[in-house]
This record gives C-alpha cells, sequence and structure tokens, in this order.
C-alpha cells in the first residue's frame, strides 16, 4: 500500500496540480492585496466607501443582512483572476504554437530540384519494392 501511495505521489501530473495549487494560494493573496490596498480606493473615489465590506442591505423588520460588499470584493477577486490565468494560457499557447513552428521547420525548408527527384525515386522504388 505504501508502495503504490509512493508511485501515486511521484506521478508527473500529481506533482504538477500541487505547484498549480500552490502558485495558486499565492497567487489569491496578491489579488486580494490588489484589491483591498489599489481597487477599493479607486471605487471609494466614486461610492465614498474604501472598504467595500461595509456595503450592506438590511431587510426592515429582520435580522437579515446581506453582504454586498464582500460580493463585489469576490466578484472582484475573481475577475482578475480570471484574467490573470487568461493571460498565462494564452502565452503558453503562443510559446508552444512558436515551438511546434520551430519543430516543422526543417521539413518545411525549400528543397532543391535534385532532392525532390530523389525523393520521388526513392518512394516509387519503396512503392515496387512492397
Amino acid at each position: 500500500m505504501i508502495k503504490e501511495f509512493k508511485e501515486f505521489i511521484m506521478r508527473g501530473n500529481v506533482l504538477d496540480m500541487a505547484v498549480g495549487v500552490i502558485l495558486g494560494a499565492a497567487l489569491k493573496a496578491i489579488v486580494d492585496s490588489l484589491t483591498k490596498n489599489l481597487i477599493n480606493p479607486i471605487i471609494a473615489l466614486f461610492i465614498g466607501q474604501v472598504d467595500l465590506s461595509g456595503i450592506t442591505l438590511t431587510i426592515p423588520g429582520t435580522k437579515a443582512v446581506f453582504g454586498i460588499g464582500n460580493f463585489l470584493n469576490d466578484i472582484i477577486n475573481f475577475l482578475i483572476i480570471a484574467f490573470v490565468v487568461f493571460l498565462i494560457v494564452k502565452g503558453f499557447n503562443k510559446l508552444r504554437d512558436m515551438v511546434s513552428s520551430t519543430e516543422e521547420e526543417p521539413e518545411a525548408l525549400v528543397q532543391s530540384q535534385e532532392e525532390l527527384y530523389l525523393k520521388e525515386i526513392r518512394d516509387l522504388l519503396a512503392e515496387k519494392n512492397k
């Protein structure tokens, strides 16, 4: 059982996922700070409140209090994290395309007529020998 657990932990996918979770937690802390220290003060210029978590909606005659400000903070955090992940994926795809295009480049190079004829002869001989 310990051997199986060790094999499971040492898989590349599990390690990649663990790194992703750790980096995600660190990114969340940065985004929380960005929202609290930069975005909320900018919003405060328009609504007059720095801390959005103080915005609440209370229904008269009940004890129900809705934390609209906390919800707005969470939406801002989500949008920032989603945008950062979008940029990371977009950059990764661009890098992957660049790498794959350089791998295919040698085949795409212009060949001389002599090379083309030799390849045709090779292919014809291969068909004949089948």
